[in-house]
This record gives structure tokens, sequence and C-alpha cells, in this order.
């Protein structure tokens, strides 16, 4: 089996525990943390479990890289500190691990990104005989393999739309929903997340990637933004109040120039309170979906709903993502040491899951 390493504990690593421990080609070696208060606890109990795993919280990196794991799952946060994610990225994989990761998002599209990335990663590829292997808890599947495969349906393909549509107040993060977001904050509040460029710089890589796979050259990347304020105040249950007035809701699109027009287009809508903008598009459920949607003959529109956590369809979303990565561990160990992407990684069956508690 091998050894896997969960690196960090939030809601990517909560799912990142459960995927290893469920995977029959994988051991939990270790769980590393960075808040203190949680050194010492059992990683069933970090991860929402009901039973004890018999691994226990730690923060020294350098001994866990030390005993030499196969696989490091690598689920501290990159939005705020991406060089430090990086740096903590490279120090796995010159250990000679594989890493996956949703952390960097410059690498979705690793055939383009800078040289700045790239080159340490690739530097520590050669010196450690890891690898790597970055796709996104937005989910990245739902941006770059589910669209494509269900291109394949169609006769003729006039544009390809992937959607996410969720409710934010269902999501555990409030620093990310408040500060880089911009729910809740003043509408000339200059959300992080949504300055021009972000988006592409975000999800660019797997406009970029669809293209690819499609065999069509895109004249550009685009960017499109809307926002709308709260019109009362609302009270979630996660993040207390977001007052009247402020920013409450959120739809951009990046869009992918193909012949002049739109063609591959990744949208987010995302709300604090069902309330704000209910003229935008929304959920089957109310809490969030991630939908794909082939303009051609045939149209197609695929709707994907995931739950975990109770009913927390942002964990649930989470989860799939997770699911995606932690999938990719064994082939990657087997795999020739390399940095890889969407492409190159195959969907498999869950070989071995069925029925596997």
């Amino acid at each position: 089996m091998i050894s896997t390493v969960v690196w960090g504990t939030g809601n990517v690593g909560r799912a990142a525990i459960r995927a290893v421990e469920a995977h029959p080609a994988l051991k939990l070696a270790a769980v590393l943390v960075h808040n203190p208060d949680k050194v010492g606890r059992d990683a069933g109990e970090l991860a929402g479990l009901d039973h004890e795993l018999g691994v226990t919280a730690e923060n020294d990196i350098d001994a866990v890289l030390a005993a030499g794991p196969g696989a490091v799952v690598y689920a501290a946060s990159g939005d705020i500190r991406p060089d430090e994610a990086l740096a903590d990225i490279v120090r796995a994989i010159r250990a000679g691990a594989v890493v996956v990761t949703p952390a960097l998002y410059a690498l979705y599209d690793q055939r383009n990104a800078p040289t700045e990335l790239r080159e340490p990663v690739l530097a520590a590829i050669e010196a450690g005989g890891g690898s790597l292997f970055v796709s996104g808890v937005d989910p990245g599947w739902g941006n770059d393999v589910l669209p494509l495969l269900i291109s394949g349906l169609g006769t003729t393909v006039d544009a390809i739309r992937c959607q996410e549509i969720f409710d934010y107040s269902t999501y555990d993060q409030e620093d990310s929903v408040r500060n880089l977001v911009g729910m809740g904050q003043p509408m000339d509040y200059g959300a992080p997340m949504l300055w021009p460029e972000m988006p592409t710089m975000v999800w660019g890589g797997q406009i970029r990637l669809m293209a690819r796979a499609l065999g069509v050259e895109l004249d550009e990347i685009r960017e499109t933004m809307d926002r709308r304020p709260l019109e009362s105040t609302v009270r979630t249950t996660t993040m207390g109040e977001f007052e009247a007035g402020t920013q409450g809701a959120v739809r951009f699109e990046v869009q992918g120039i193909v012949g002049g027009e739109p063609r591959i287009v990744i949208e987010h809508v995302t709300r604090i309170h069902p309330s704000c903008a209910p003229d935008w598009p929304v959920p089957p459920n109310g809490d969030g979906a991630h939908r794909v949607i082939i303009e051609g003959r045939p149209r197609i529109e695929v709707t994907v709903e995931a739950t975990d956590e109770g009913a927390n369809r942002s964990a649930g979303g989470n989860a799939t993502a997770v699911g995606r990565l932690v999938g990719a561990i064994d082939w990657l160990v087997a795999a020739e040491p390399g940095l890889y992407d969407a492409l190159d990684i195959p969907l498999r069956p869950a070989v071995g899951k069925l029925g596997r508690k």
C-alpha cells in the first residue's frame, strides 16, 4: 500500500483523510497540521469520522517527510499564501513523494504556467523523483474532464458552459467569504478574488485545458463581472449577519474566445442568501450545484449535486474534488515522475471501493 500524508485539515483536508482511509491502495501514514490545538488529536476525529484511525496529527514536517511517504495530499490553502504553498509542495516532491493538491491555480494548465512556478517544481522532480498533479476544488473535474466527456456525445458543439451555482451561507470558511470574495462588504470594497484578471488567473488554465483537448485555438480570454447588494439584512447559521446594502451576490464569467465568440465559458454564480439576485441561475436544491451545458445538437445539460458531512453541499463539492485528486495517486505512483495536468490523468471506476466503508 502507498503510504500517504494529508497536509492540512480544513475543508479539503477533512475530506482527504476520509478519501485516503477509504482507498484500497492507500494507507494513511501521517497528518500534518499548523494549529497547535490539533496536534495529538486522532485523524478520525479531525475528519469527522465516528471512529479513530490510530494516526495522530503532528506538526514536525521534517520528520514526516524524512519517513519517505509515497504520496502527499497537500490540503493547506494557497489562496493567500501561494509562495509558502509552492515551497511546501516543492519540499514534498524533493522528498520523493507524489503530491496532489488544489492549492496552485496557475498549475492547473501546467504547460502554460509561469516559469517561476514551473522551474522549481521541475527541479524538485528531477532531484527527488516525485510528481505533481494540481486540480481545483471548484471542482476541477467540473471544468475540464466532465465537460469534455459530455462534448463527445454531441453531433455538433457550438459552446460549452460550466457553472458553479452556490449559496455561500453554507460554506464553512468565513475569511474567504467575507474578505476574499467580499460578501457582506460595502459595494465599493475591492475583494481580491474579484480584481480584474484574478478570475482568469484562477480559471483561465481550465479554459486553456479544454481548448487544447478540443483542438481549438483561443483568440483570447475575457472576463465579465456583475455584483448585487442585499436588499435586506440576513443572518446565516455559520457566519452571522450580513447587512442590507452590502454585497450579497456575485456573478462572473471567464470566457474562452474562439472565432470572436465566447465558446468555452466557466461561470460562477454565488450568493450569501437566496433572496439576492433571484433572476440569476439557481441550483435545483437551493444550496449548490455544478452544471455543464453543451450548446449544439443535441443540447445537453448535466447538473451534479453532491452532499457530504450531513447535508452540506459545499463539503460535497470539496469531497468530489478530493476524490479526483486522491484517486489519481496510485496512477501517479506507477507513472514516470513528472508534472501532470487533468488531461493526463485518466478517469477510472471506483475499483475496490464498492461497499467499502
